[in-house]
């Protein structure tokens, strides 16, 4: 296979150009390279004719044909060709143009002068270019330099080997009672068992362009084990294994081990009870004692006018009578039998049977579809989902609604607009102070050790300022985007909403005003709507 291509040829009568037809599936000559190339050469030429004279050329039986340009005789145009450089600087090649009849070609030494003339030096291939000037292939790209690129590294990973996503919701049954005992909710480890495994950071290998120039490989990011309570970093700092039987939960990127705490009740025996790990209470908390744990809480009775906090989850198999003074807070799902009369906080989703004039509030979801499953007084919000069998009451006590926003987003976004303003004064405060030192420096003003020392400190301290500033704003940026996204919560009834009870969705609002049934309520066109399920 070989380019069609073409050559100058001269005599008497005049200047011809003649075209060599493409072979075996080679490119046709094309037209605007052949006027490029007579431009170049100042020739002049009837752009008809020549038109007609290459069309004749690619289509024409014969392997060559002659196209007049003009009626006078020059001097043998010599080989040239024409270099070009992609635009990342990893590939130069070169296009070939023969020489007329009696004109002289390039020697390889001449194309190697000019290649490093243009400081072509890295990638050479020799071996092609030797290959054309022993048989040429007119018109046709030869590559004479290639780059070659980075090899890309990858950043290091933990592999944890146990199950970091433990789920705390029941499990309803088929016949609309809920499961509380079956959660599977506790990740159980033993001493010696490996935990994690680290697989360290591959930086790559650099690459370089037809200039010889360095292209670095893209930045990887490190990491490492953390050590923990009841853990142990093998030595190789590649393995992370438990040092005790126990509970173990990943963490803000650490792995925990903790033993879990078992009492049978938490009243004046026990007295209140604070745990580095889990929590399980086979039989009640009672009323003013509180139980507070950094992983999770599990009790088997009930939880009267009691306080409980965890780190994790909170269970309660039989509910929670809080009498007006009992509260939950939990980082992450609260499930409990029924609610009453309590104050209820949850980082996740909260999960019963029935929730009875108490103040609840979930991050994500609430969920009450047991077969008794109502919500009557009080005030529930969660960020995405309220589910419900029978919501409100025919009593007429108030009960209110809300969803479309984590309810501890606003004051998050408050508390750093706050954070960002405050370290921005900071900032801008010192900022003369630093100008004035780097004018004196500027002028030769010697200071003294102290005044040196102080600069430096200052300096270190704006910087560390305006990298909390940008970790804050990024942050921000976050939880903005997650607000904005708040249109998609629902409420769900899958039974019946009694008039009076109030239902908000993100900022909008609507008051029952008759009894409905298997409904939906949505945010649309600014207003809260109802749908049929």
């Amino acid at each position: 296979m070989a380019n069609g291509y073409f050559h100058l040829f001269s005599n008497e009568q005049g200047t011809y150009l003649r075209a060599i037809k493409a072979t075996a599936g080679g490119a046709e000559i094309n037209i605007n390279e052949v006027t490029e190339y007579l431009h170049g050469q100042g020739l002049p030429y009837d752009l008809s004719i020549l038109n007609q004279g290459i069309g004749l050329a690619n289509n024409s039986a014969q392997a060559e044909t002659l196209i007049p340009l003009f009626n006078q005789a020059i001097a043998p145009v010599n080989e040239i060709y024409k270099l070009v450089v992609s635009p990342d600087k990893m590939q130069a090649k070169v296009r070939f143009y023969a020489p007329a009849i009696g004109g002289g070609r390039i020697s390889p030494a001449e194309l190697a002068r000019d290649l490093s003339f243009h400081k072509i030096t890295y990638g050479l291939k020799t071996d092609d270019i030797r290959a054309f000037f022993e048989a040429p292939q007119y018109c046709t790209d030869l590559i004479v330099a290639e780059g070659t690129l980075p090899r890309q590294g990858k950043s290091a990973t933990i592999e944890y080997l146990f199950n970091t996503n433990l789920d705390s919701k029941p499990t309803l049954n088929e016949d609309g009672t809920v499961d509380f005992f079956h959660l599977n909710n506790i990740c159980h480890c033993n001493a010696g068992q490996v935990l994690a495994q680290l697989v360290p950071e591959d930086r790559g290998e650099p690459g370089y362009n037809i200039y010889n120039e360095l292209i670095k490989p893209h930045e990887v990011r490190t990491k490492a084990l953390k050590r923990t309570n009841n853990t142990t970093v093998s030595e190789d700092k590649l393995t992370l294994i438990a040092n005790v039987d126990g509970h173990v939960t990943l963490v803000d990127d650490k792995v925990f081990v903790a033993n879990v705490y078992t009492v049978e009740n938490v009243n004046n025996v026990t007295g209140n009870i604070e745990f580095e790990g889990s929590v399980v209470v086979m039989g009640n908390v009672f009323t003013n004692f509180s139980v507070k744990a950094k992983g999770n809480i599990e009790v088997h009775g009930v939880v009267e006018g009691a306080v409980l906090e965890s780190g994790g989850d909170i269970i309660i198999n039989r509910g929670m009578k809080g009498m007006g003074r009992g509260t939950l807070k939990a980082e992450h799902s609260i499930i409990s039998q029924f609610i009453e009369n309590a104050k209820v906080e949850a980082g996740g989703n909260v999960s019963a049977d029935a929730i009875l004039h108490s103040e609840v509030i979930a991050a994500n979801e609430i969920t009450v579809t047991s077969k008794k499953g109502f919500i009557t007084g009080g005030r529930v919000s969660a960020g995405n989902l309220v589910q419900v069998k029978t919501l409100g009451s025919q009593m007429g006590s108030d009960t209110i609604v809300e969803v479309g926003v984590d309810p501890t987003m606003k004051l998050k976004i408050q508390r750093l607009q706050k954070q960002i303003a405050e370290l921005n004064k900071d900032i801008k405060a010192a900022q003369p102070i630093l100008n004035t030192m780097a004018q004196k420096i500027a002028t030769g003003a010697r200071m003294s050790p102290d005044q040196i020392k102080y600069v430096q400190n200052l300096t270190l301290e704006n910087k560390a300022r305006s990298d909390e500033v940008e970790t804050s704003i990024a942050e921000l940026d976050e939880l903005q985007s997650q607000y904005e996204r708040s249109g998609n919560a629902q409420v769900i009834v899958t039974g019946d909403v009694y008039v009076g009870t109030m239902i908000a969705i993100g900022d909008v609002s609507m008051t029952v005003r008759s009894s409905m049934s298997y409904c939906r309520f949505i945010k649309q066109g600014g207003e809260v709507k109802m749908t049929a399920l």
